[in-house]
């Protein structure tokens, strides 16, 4: 089975605000365990930045230190909350032709929601990675877990090793 996981806008700009009331370490490690589990099983990972927002020059558009970014992870860089929309994840992923698209980041309801569901209409099988996800409201990410399909990194781990 190839699985495809997608780290949405994890960037300084966003998350550096929500640090001050919030906590990020779960989601990051939760984020950085199966983006390492992709990565040694030869699975794809890509990570996409939102670049609408202006460049503050104090690296605000980066991907956040505490995520793992490896030489071989894919980039796509996106002007609106579909990752999908006017970008090179659509091709990336059908060159790639994965069975099933896990999703994680920042923000559930909406960049991330976004992509899911571009996903869909794109005819991609996705999922949200249980605790994978960051949001201003603790209660969009239980909203958004509650009405989609998710799974946990145990279930992923149990995927890939079937494969061997």
């Amino acid at each position: 089975m190839k699985i495809a996981f997608l780290i949405i806008d994890v960037q300084n700009i966003f998350i550096n605000e929500l640090r001050s009331y919030r906590n990020v370490a779960r989601p990051f490690e939760y984020i950085n365990h199966v983006s390492n589990m992709m990565r040694q099983n030869g699975q794809l990972v890509v990570h996409v930045r939102d670049v609408e927002e202006a460049d503050d020059g104090k690296g605000g558009l980066d991907i956040v230190p505490e995520i793992v970014v490896a030489p071989e992870d894919r980039h796509v860089e996106k002007l609106s909350s579909n990752s999908f929309w006017q970008t090179d994840l659509e091709r990336i992923l059908k060159e790639y032709g994965p069975d099933l698209v896990v999703l994680s980041g920042y923000a559930a309801q909406y960049c991330v929601l976004a992509t899911y569901n571009g996903a869909l209409e794109r005819g991609f099988k996705a999922v949200m990675l249980q605790n994978g996800l960051l949001s201003e409201y603790e209660d969009a990410i239980q909203d958004v877990y509650r009405d989609r399909h998710v799974v946990s990194y145990p279930v992923l781990s149990a995927i890939l090793a079937s494969r061997k």
